[in-house]
């Protein structure tokens, strides 16, 4: 339980110190945390017992960060902002490199290779490019949104597992998780909607009408985001992403409900901007 707390105390430290230093060190922490949970993802579902199997990690990796790097470069001001739209063509050829690779890897799974490779872009590269849209509004940086969003999302998850753990009878998706109840889901909501208040008070950058929305949408896809990252894990009969953090497993397994929430905040605040 002590390595547990000093490691939740130690990643809200440096989150909080990176997200208000400067857009340049949001950046790069969210960077490095989606390069860690690409590379914990492609651990999990690729191969790896031979040489060329590190290559194909390392080439997923990379992939899979390429829609973060673009979105960043264009936000930090190093690409016009017009390209906005157009660096989705530009990045589709670099998925072929895949299949590329495949040619030449002699591996009897090819097409599933390069299906998980392409599923590490799409599940983590892309939302985590999302955030850094809804961290820059009309090219100036806003670091309130991105804590907002954080905020709401660990208390939902981490009220959810306290009632549950608690209170929780019913199971929410036994083939899943048999330990998530719909008693921890309701009290992981109803103490998210209480914070989404205090955040329209100390963050009025945005009404309190955006905020309950914000927190809905978390309720709803950041906990049908825990369970498919659990049921990724029990595909691949593994308890963990990883063991990076002590008592708390793998950062994906911290992150999976906020990236998985994103694209959806993120249509939110586009529409609303």
């Amino acid at each position: 339980m002590k390595s547990r707390v000093y490691t939740a105390v130690i990643l809200v430290a440096a989150t909080l110190a990176s997200i208000y230093l400067s857009e340049y060190t949001f950046v790069l922490l969210f960077g490095g945390i989606a390069g860690l949970c690409l590379w914990e993802l492609l651990g999990l579902v690729l191969p790896n017992e031979k040489k060329r199997d590190l290559s194909r990690r390392v080439m997923g990796l990379l992939l899979g960060l390429t829609p973060y790097i673009a979105m960043g470069l264009i936000q930090l001001g190093f690409a016009p902002l017009r390209l906005r739209a157009e660096w989705v063509l530009l990045f589709f050829p670099f998925v072929f490199l895949a299949f590329i690779f495949e040619l030449f890897a002699r591996s009897d799974r090819p097409f599933q290779n390069v299906a998980y490779v392409i599923l590490g872009v799409i599940y983590i590269g892309v939302p985590f490019s999302m955030l850094e849209m809804v961290a820059f509004q009309d090219g100036r940086y806003e670091p309130n949104i991105v804590l907002g969003l954080m905020v709401l999302n660990w208390v939902n998850d981490t009220a959810a597992y306290l009632v549950g753990s608690r209170q929780g009878k019913t199971p929410l998706l036994p083939r899943i998780s048999p330990k998530k109840t719909w008693e921890g889901s309701m009290g992981g909501a109803i103490f998210t909607l209480l914070t989404c208040m205090g955040l329209a008070v100390l963050m009025p950058q945005r009404c309190c009408v955006d905020w309950a929305v914000l927190a809905v949408i978390i309720i709803i896809f950041g906990t049908l985001g825990d369970l498919v990252e659990s049921m990724l894990k029990r595909s691949v009969q593994t308890k963990d992403s990883g063991s990076l953090l002590p008592g708390h497993g793998g950062l994906l397994d911290r992150f999976d409900s906020f990236l998985f929430m994103l694209p959806f905040a993120t249509i939110y605040l586009l529409w609303v901007r």
